[in-house]
């Protein structure tokens, strides 16, 4: 890896479906330490390059680069040892596990423990460990001992992002986070992400619908449309682009 490299790079990046193109040559550069927002309207290939990012879907034509390495043929279990964490538009959360046992499996996970039938005194403490700390970065230390299914969906999504980090990712995507949340919990999920940007220095790639979540967070913004890159820029680029004002007329996510 070089030290130059970005952290995540797409190069002109395409998916097919048959006769449907989903992604279109899209290409996009973030750098380590970056908050990346992807918007668009419903349909704009958004989710789809998301899974081309992680490995749900092998790309058509381009490729994807993480610290300047092609992980074209990488397969999705891989790209998450190799630092890559995801969340997705519904929850993935075992809602009948207690917050504490829902970040113990992803932990064990992480450490390559998950397949052991038992663990040592000292490897327990460090699971113990781990967890807490999680916990505390995702700001549900209060929460512990409450069954998922029992919280809140901030809280929730809180947790699944707990789980993401649990696996001591250094580039995070997560996927419409703050999707079917009022003004509170949005407020407190936009607080967790902002900190884990700010405080903890994740490079965070993001989809969002939520327009004052996406303009208070990024630092840059790529816009897609019918599969392709329509715009990118800063916040207030974007704000005053009128081809993006033209693709959301009418089309709320």
């Amino acid at each position: 890896m070089s030290v130059d490299s970005p952290k995540l790079e797409a190069r002109a990046v395409g998916k097919n479906f048959g006769s449907l193109r989903a992604v279109s040559g899209v290409s996009m550069t973030v750098a380590h330490g970056e908050l990346r927002a992807i918007i668009g309207p419903n349909g704009a290939g958004k989710t789809t390059f998301f899974n081309l990012i992680t490995g749900f879907f092998p790309p058509s034509s381009g490729d994807i680069l993480l610290d300047g390495r092609n992980i074209n043929r990488v397969p999705a279990a891989q790209r998450v040892k190799m630092g890559m964490g995801r969340t997705f538009q519904i929850t993935e959360i075992f809602p009948e596990l207690t917050v504490w046992e829902n970040a113990r499996i992803a932990v064990e996970t992480g450490l390559g423990f998950s397949l052991r039938a038992w663990l040592s005194a000292n490897e327990k403490r460090q699971v113990a460990e781990a967890v807490d700390e999680v916990l505390t970065m995702a700001n549900l230390t209060a929460q512990a001992d409450r069954l998922v299914g029992e919280l809140s969906h901030g809280d929730q999504r809180a947790a699944e992002i707990a789980m993401a980090l649990a696996l001591k990712p250094s580039l995070l995507l997560l996927d419409e986070p703050t999707a079917g949340m009022g003004d509170e919990e949005t407020y407190k999920v936009t607080g967790l992400i902002r900190r884990l940007h700010r405080d903890s220095k994740y490079t965070i790639v993001l989809i969002e619908h939520d327009m004052r979540v996406v303009f208070h967070l990024a630092d840059r913004i790529s816009v897609l449309a019918e599969g392709k890159l329509l715009a990118e820029g800063t916040p207030d680029e974007i704000s005053k682009d009128v081809h993006v004002q033209n693709a959301y007329l009418g089309k709320a996510e």
